[in-house]
């Protein structure tokens, strides 16, 4: 990781070259990126042979089976079917913690584990996000949330995310974007389409742009990721969106199957250990040292679980062009 452009240059134009990755799930991802990008020589016989214990739910070598399955020839191999492997041990270990384990599924079955130890949201139950379908009613009376998650720097973007009861949905997606003004006009515009009943921003970069929405008479909602969170057994804010969008997935929230880009960041961040068992998920900076993007997309729909919403029913029942509130909970 020092040093990975050091084989960048690795050319062996007409020949062959072999590339092998060993106990390839603690790789990085940076040295797989790099590796890539050398293995362009024309007329050369390339091959790349990857393996070792799947034991990490994230990562390139998880990819390989998964998002990239179409560009490898894969092989799971099941330590049951081969010689040399101790029987009557593996039997004792489906005994001891039974085969649909993640244990099971590593050491044994050569499979993912649904979740690797540290992971916060599961692979499974994103998966199963993904493969629900919701009819409009089933969400229609539900408030509309923006989630807007800000970036100016590095190779992070900015996100805005839409939920509305269990529907969820990206709405923008752009490059870091440094004018206040130019953003707050584009949530604007977004929040009348919508009808948005609330709009909340991470603070981080997004005082700026609350500060032009004002301007233009909006009342969007700065949200802190470090500041106290209401339920004391999370560490922060940030914490506690995550934790209750873990819960609206598991509660049946939904998932656009072709986003990519949020599922990779609903199962890349991890927990920190903590001796007052209050829960806290890894940095951005320290994602990005395992080789994982800033999980901006997934930010931006936990900021739409940041506070309880009421609900404006838009000329109902009030005459017309009144605004009668209703509320419900941030799982509704």
């Amino acid at each position: 990781m020092n040093n990975t452009e050091a084989f960048a240059g690795l050319h062996n134009q007409g020949k062959i070259i072999v590339l092998e990755f060993d106990e390839a799930s603690k790789i990085h991802d940076k040295v797989w990126e790099v590796a890539e990008g050398a293995l362009t020589d024309e007329n050369t016989v390339i091959l790349w042979i990857v393996f070792g214990n799947p034991t990490r739910n994230s990562g390139r070598f998880r990819e390989c089976f998964r998002r990239y399955r179409h560009r490898w020839v894969t092989r799971q191999i099941d330590s049951r079917t081969v010689e040399g492997t101790n029987k009557a041990k593996i039997a004792q270990w489906r005994e001891d913690h039974g085969e649909d384990s993640d244990f099971f599924k590593i050491r044994v079955r050569g499979q993912f584990p649904s979740q690797s130890a540290m992971q916060f949201i599961s692979a499974d139950d994103v998966d199963q996000a993904r493969a629900r379908h919701l009819r409009r009613e089933q969400y229609a009376f539900a408030p509309v949330i923006l989630g807007v998650d800000p970036a100016w720097t590095g190779d992070d973007t900015l996100e805005i995310m839409l939920r509305q009861g269990l529907y969820s949905k990206s709405l923008v997606s752009l490059s870091r974007n440094d004018n206040d003004v130019e953003v707050a006009g584009l949530i604007a515009r977004l929040e009348e389409e919508h009808q948005a009943d609330a709009v909340f921003v991470d603070a981080g970069y997004g005082t700026g742009i609350v500060s032009a929405g004002e301007v233009m008479g909006r009342s969007w909602r700065l949200i802190w990721f470090s500041g106290k969170p209401l339920d004391p057994g999370f560490l922060n804010k940030r914490a506690e969106m995550w934790g209750m969008q873990k819960r609206w997935i598991k509660a049946g929230g939904a998932l656009d199957p072709r986003d990519e880009a949020l599922y990779q960041d609903l199962v890349g961040p991890e927990t920190v250990a903590r001796l007052d068992g209050k829960i806290q998920l890894e940095s951005k900076e320290d994602m990005k040292a395992r080789g994982l993007p800033s999980p901006n997309r997934g930010d931006a729909l936990a900021l739409t679980f940041a506070e309880p919403v009421v609900r404006r029913e838009r000329g109902r029942g009030a005459g017309n062009g009144a605004e009668v509130e209703v509320e419900y909970s941030p799982l509704g």
